[in-house]
């Protein structure tokens, strides 16, 4: 009797146990799953993300025209609009895009924890425009970025906030692979001193914020496109591009 009984004991805990397991699965399973589905409704900067919202639209808003040689930032029609002034501070910003799983690179990263890196204080819609530099007249196979900067603002085009490349990457999700958006602001200077522009690009491994040379004299291949503000009246006062 005693040996039937703990025969039923065994089998009984058996079963308890293995009931309890089987629960203890399914729930890991269904959490794994919520989790899952959370970061697929987050995560709009991902490769497959990006194809999905180009597919779904029947034509693509952040598609860039060809433009022929510019003469006035007036010739150029508003490529979009971007709201700022949406962030209370630039760690609310960067945790957006790390929520969205936007790509941030290291030197993009450094320059919005930078004090010089600064938000709008009231939200805003600002006009932007996109022209490389070859439209901006130069016919050399590189040209100089102070030269385009100086160039763009004698035709009319204003100089953006930095706060316009993070939020112009967390709002221009349908961006085309392969296509490389350098944002024309005033570079911010790195801890060691290294003048930092952003750069706004679709590699084909998803949506990411990057940072470039912003010196005066770094030479910039002249099929780049820069974004501008759509006139020079909404830009900073003045150009500080740091030559080193």
């Amino acid at each position: 009797m005693d040996y039937v009984a703990s025969k039923r004991g065994i089998a009984t805990s058996h079963h308890s146990r293995g009931w309890h397991g089987g629960v203890l699965v399914i729930l890991m399973l269904c959490n794994a799953c919520v989790l899952l589905f959370a970061d697929e409704a987050k995560a709009q900067c991902t490769a497959r993300d990006v194809l999905q919202a180009r597919l779904a639209l029947k034509e693509v808003a952040g598609a860039r025209k060809p433009q022929t040689a510019v003469e006035s930032a007036a010739d150029v029609p508003v490529w979009r609009k971007t709201t700022v002034g949406t962030f209370p501070d630039s760690v609310a910003l960067r945790n957006a895009l790390n929520a969205r799983g936007c790509g941030v690179g290291e030197l993009a990263s450094e320059i919005m924890a930078r004090p010089a890196f600064t938000l709008n204080t009231a939200k805003a819609d600002l006009e932007l425009v996109t022209v490389s530099a070859a439209e901006l007249g130069f016919q050399t196979e590189t040209v100089l970025l102070g030269q385009i900067y100086a160039r763009a603002q004698q035709l009319g085009f204003g100089l953006a906030p930095a706060e316009i490349a993070p939020q112009l990457r967390l709002q221009y999700l349908d961006q085309p692979i392969g296509e490389f958006l350098t944002i024309g602001m005033n570079p911010i200077k790195t801890s060691k001193g290294a003048p930092v522009i952003l750069n706004v690009a679709n590699g084909g491994a998803g949506l990411i914020l990057i940072g470039q040379d912003g010196r005066a004299d770094a030479e910039i291949f002249v099929g780049s496109v820069f974004v501008f503000l759509r006139s020079k009246e909404a830009a900073p006062a003045e150009t500080t591009l740091v030559h080193r």
